[in-house]
């Protein structure tokens, strides 16, 4: 939904009249554990027109945020809708009542009445900055064992980032049960894409559109930064210090002896 009005308001000639390039990630946990889905969008400043010339977003916005909550309003009512009609939709306990088709309909109304607000904003740190960020959430799991503070039979004790109060740092304990559903939650079906790309950035259009976007705003080619380099050298890289450095005797290094592979079930 979010993907069919960035692109239908960008191609719009009022707007951008360009076809933009953007991609998609799902990010499910909060500090606490708690089930929070929600998508980060990264989109590129321009977008290719039908005449093939490279068109640059305004400075001071990339589509007017009033004009995308509107969209975004009727897209998600009316795809909300569709969905009630095709008996798609749960309600439980206080929420029985929209089962009823009229209660519902004066739901819609409501929500069409009120004023929808759809947040942008430039990064402040620049692009890379971004990706940096939103690196850490694509093959993370939900919690890292140094924010595991202690744990007994019964109860786990995390630390959490209180957003709040400045990012101060506070803890937080959990019954062991409540912990490990927390966690559960956000393991994704096996097969589910996480990342996804679109317009100019999708895969079909890397190797045409992209490559002629690059070359109408002389953009440097992307040099894979790993490419020749060995699996041990790369983690050398990626942890900052040589791990084949021996931590026992402080002056020789490590040597791989034997390498065990993964056996097949029997």
């Amino acid at each position: 939904m979010k993907i069919q009005f960035l692109a239908e308001l960008s191609m719009d000639s009022k707007y951008l009249g360009a076809q933009i390039g953007f991609f998609s990630l799902l990010h499910t946990w909060g500090q606490d554990l708690h089930y929070h889905p929600h998508i980060h969008t990264v989109l590129l400043a321009g977008g290719l027109t039908k005449g093939s010339q490279w068109r640059h977003t305004s400075k001071e916005f990339f589509l007017p945020v009033k004009v995308l909550s509107k969209k975004f309003r009727g897209k998600y009512l009316y795809y909300l809708k569709q969905y009630y009609d095709q008996n798609l939709l749960k309600f439980f306990g206080d929420q029985e009542k929209y089962l009823d088709p009229n209660i519902f309909k004066r739901l819609l109304d409501q929500c069409y009445l009120k004023d929808w607000y759809s947040y942008t904003k430039r990064t402040f740190s620049g692009p890379l900055a971004v990706v940096q960020y939103l690196g850490r959430y694509t093959h993370r799991i939900a919690i890292s064992n140094s924010r595991i503070v202690s744990m007994d039979k019964d109860t786990v004790t995390i630390t959490i980032k209180n957003y709040k109060t400045n990012n101060e740092i506070n803890t937080v304990t959990l019954k062991g049960v409540e912990f490990i559903r927390r966690f559960l939650m956000h393991i994704l079906p096996k097969g589910f894409v996480k990342i996804r790309y679109f317009g100019i950035l999708a895969n079909r259009n890397k190797k045409t559109k992209l490559k002629l976007c690059r070359k109408l705003t002389n953009s440097p080619l992307y040099k894979p930064k790993f490419e020749g380099l060995k699996t041990i050298e790369i983690l050398c890289f990626l942890v900052g210090k040589d791990v084949t450095f021996c931590s026992a005797c402080r002056k020789g290094k490590l040597q791989e002896v034997r390498t065990l592979l993964p056996v097949a079930p029997t």
